[in-house]
């Protein structure tokens, strides 16, 4: 023991060393937990809020009965000074002030992420800490994506990007490199719409920087030799909310009433407690209502808010949740029951499937519209009593709301499960989808059967109230 010790500390190839040594746990031990810094993709909202902070408690807990010392663990959302550092791009200089003298890696996961730490640390001693290593999961488009922006169109393959569930990590010398080159170097797009994505993009540069490596151990399934596991984003936190507490809106026009409604009413009308077409005319066949806003070609702001408002009066039932989408949304209603009982619908709460504009020059976030926009009833009634307005009827209903929810401190509650395109656009797409957008190259009926109808009815799809 004290001749490899010796060894060891002599050695100028410590990576070496370890991977021919029959001695691993010796070579952990003495790399550490201390140089580790886990960042949890923690969110604002109370219920991301205390599940990242039972991660981090079991992390420490892990690190504790392994006595290798403790990790950095930070919750990404009481790192937040500006709307812009989800990216997490932007809060990369902050990082390195902070903790680029002691770390030697830092680690990015997701709420459900799992972390077995001796794996992880065995993982990490495969690499030269003095060089700059981009590791996780490998991911990568199978065709042309619009939500790419078309990239590698030639060949989607040939790109890859990091599963956030898996975990994915940064070595301090590109983490360094990445911190001063933020300060002369933004993104080129003003919008952020699939945040792993982009992400490798910058960091690979076009070329002059490290693509991703694969790691087999960063997983989102279980294996023993997993130093990370997923469970899902779709998380048991109890009976799905009732039928009647979600009103849903449909926004349609007389064009479409023909072509897109009859997909609504074939697929998922049926499993909805309260639901009202609204189109620029009155259609008694379907029923739709004409809110007395003109149809607008693009952006239906005016339609919108006017959704919002009547969503608050007497004129239908009361609900603690609104549902807002298009008549070329696809979206399993028993599903998004079952995610809303682990949010309060006393909380201001916006929540679907994040984007971003302009964020790096004190923009917004906001929930993209054709995948669902969901609202609590408290979040309804701050924005419309704050006096936030369209600026016109045709501008853009979804970003309208994430700067109104910006300027009123809403945070705007990011899933997965939520979709604003096809499942062909995304390379790696959950089985428990919750929405998906755009009835274009698809049948849109097969598209619902497949990814979105569960065919086995069970206990979680009844309208039993929460114990």
């Amino acid at each position: 023991f004290v001749y490899f010790t010796n060894v060891f500390f002599a050695s100028s190839c410590l990576s070496e060393f370890c991977n021919l040594s029959s001695l691993p746990f010796l070579c952990m031990f003495l790399s550490g937990l201390s140089d580790l810094v886990i960042v949890i993709q923690s969110q604002r909202n109370s219920f991301h809020a205390r599940r990242g902070g039972q991660r981090k408690v079991e992390i420490l807990q892990q690190a504790a009965e392994l006595g290798q010392g403790d990790p950095v663990v930070l919750l990404l959302h009481e790192l937040l000074e500006y709307e812009r550092d989800w990216m997490i791009i932007p809060l990369l200089p902050n990082l390195s002030a902070t903790y680029g003298q002691s770390a030697s890696w830092f680690f990015f996961i997701e709420e459900e992420t799992i972390i077995t730490l001796p794996n992880l640390l065995k993982v990490l001693h495969r690499y030269e800490v003095q060089e700059e290593w981009f590791l996780g999961k490998r991911l990568h488009d199978n065709e042309a994506s619009i939500i790419h922006h078309y990239a590698f169109s030639e060949d989607p393959s040939s790109f890859s990007y990091p599963d956030p569930a898996a975990g994915w990590a940064l070595s301090i010398p590109l983490l360094q490199r990445l911190a001063e080159q933020i300060k002369h170097k933004h993104l080129k797009s003003d919008f952020t719409i699939d945040l792993k994505h982009e992400l490798a993009l910058y960091i690979w540069e076009e070329g002059n920087g490290p693509k991703l490596t694969a790691v087999p151990e960063f997983c989102t399934d279980t294996s023993d030799k997993c130093a990370t596991t997923f469970t899902t984003y779709l998380p048991n936190c109890g009976n799905p909310v009732s039928r009647k507490e979600v009103f849903v809106a449909v926004k349609t026009c007389h064009r479409f009433h023909s072509e897109r409604v009859p997909v609504v009413k074939a697929t998922w009308e049926k499993d909805a407690g309260f639901l009202e077409y609204y189109s620029d005319v009155t259609d008694a066949s379907i029923p739709t209502i004409n809110l007395g806003v003109p149809n607008t070609e693009r952006g239906h702001c005016g339609k919108t808010f006017a959704i919002l408002r009547r969503y608050l009066s007497k004129d239908v039932p009361e609900a603690d949740w609104l549902l807002i989408v298009d008549d070329d949304t696809l979206i399993s209603l028993p599903r998004l029951r079952r995610l809303l009982r682990c949010y309060d619908p006393k909380e201001a709460v916006s929540l679907g499937e994040r984007y971003g504009y302009s964020l790096l020059l004190n923009g917004y976030s906001y929930t993209t519209g054709g995948g669902g926009m969901v609202l609590s009833r408290a979040a309804v009634s701050r924005l419309v009593s704050s006096g936030c307005r369209c600026y016109s009827d045709d501008a853009p209903d979804d970003m309208v709301l994430g700067r109104c929810f910006t300027s009123l401190g809403v945070p705007i509650t990011h899933s997965p499960l939520f979709h604003q395109a096809r499942p062909c656009d995304y390379s790696e797409t959950l089985e428990q989808a919750v929405s998906f957008h755009k009835h274009w190259n698809i049948d849109p009926v097969i598209v619902y059967k497949h990814w979105l109808q569960d065919t086995q009815p069970t206990h979680q799809q009844t309208d039993k109230p929460a114990e």
